[in-house]
């Protein structure tokens, strides 16, 4: 093993789903603006990036959050919260924007784009509200799995939070009746040193059980 694949090992054994939090650390401004900016870099199919991601740093609306997920401490006790949106529906409208965006930050003519629109289109336009609802749901995890691997990398705690009331974050959020809606949340901060769970062994399937080579 070369010392450049240590270190990512090393983060993915150290982290655990965080069970109680130290409210009285922060986590300093220069390491968010990176965590959110592996968001920002987070892969979506053709790259339509079918999501919003919410920092709550109110706390205010982080007490009202935890009324809506079991009352569990890590909404706000952690130093930040984020909340992951998914777009409820994608239209023709979305793939315009995107491929402008494409055609901008490529410098490439719309025209030359105008066959990937193409294909992107003809991809979406069979599946109704529903499966492009799930569909963004799925590309949804693997910005939740990018963050939790990040903030592991630069030694930020993390436990991503299922256990919600999706509904009524859309409420305390204002997002019913908008084009977005709450799937997951993520708490980020650093472990408590009393948090039992930290010194849990990580148990795992061996590699041998969970990986076939074909």
């Amino acid at each position: 093993m070369t010392p450049s694949q240590t270190p990512l090992l090393d983060a993915l054994k150290w982290r655990y789903a965080t069970k109680k939090f130290d409210p009285a650390r922060r986590i300093p401004e220069e390491t968010w603006e990176t965590l959110e900016h592996s968001l920002s870099l987070t892969p979506s199919s053709f790259g339509l990036q079918p999501w919003q991601f919410l920092v709550i740093r109110n706390p205010e609306i982080r007490t009202a959050l935890r009324a809506e997920s079991w009352g569990q401490a890590q909404l706000t006790d952690a130093s930040h919260l984020v909340v992951f949106t998914v777009k409820k529906n994608l239209e023709e409208e979305d793939i315009s924007r995107w491929v402008a965006r494409l055609g901008e930050v490529q410098s490439t003519p719309l025209e030359v784009l105008a066959p990937l629109q193409s294909i992107i289109s003809g991809f979406v336009a069979p599946m109704d509200t529903d499966q492009r609802r799930a569909w963004n749901t799925r590309q949804l995890y693997i910005a939740l799995g990018q963050f939790m691997t990040a903030a592991a990398v630069l030694g930020i705690d993390t436990c991503p939070l299922e256990g919600i009331n999706p509904a009524g974050y859309d409420r305390v959020l204002g997002l019913e009746g908008t084009e977005y809606a709450t799937v997951v949340a993520c708490a980020a901060g650093y472990r408590a040193e009393d948090d039992r769970y930290a010194a849990m062994p990580k148990a795992r399937f061996a590699r041998e059980a969970v990986i076939r080579h074909i």
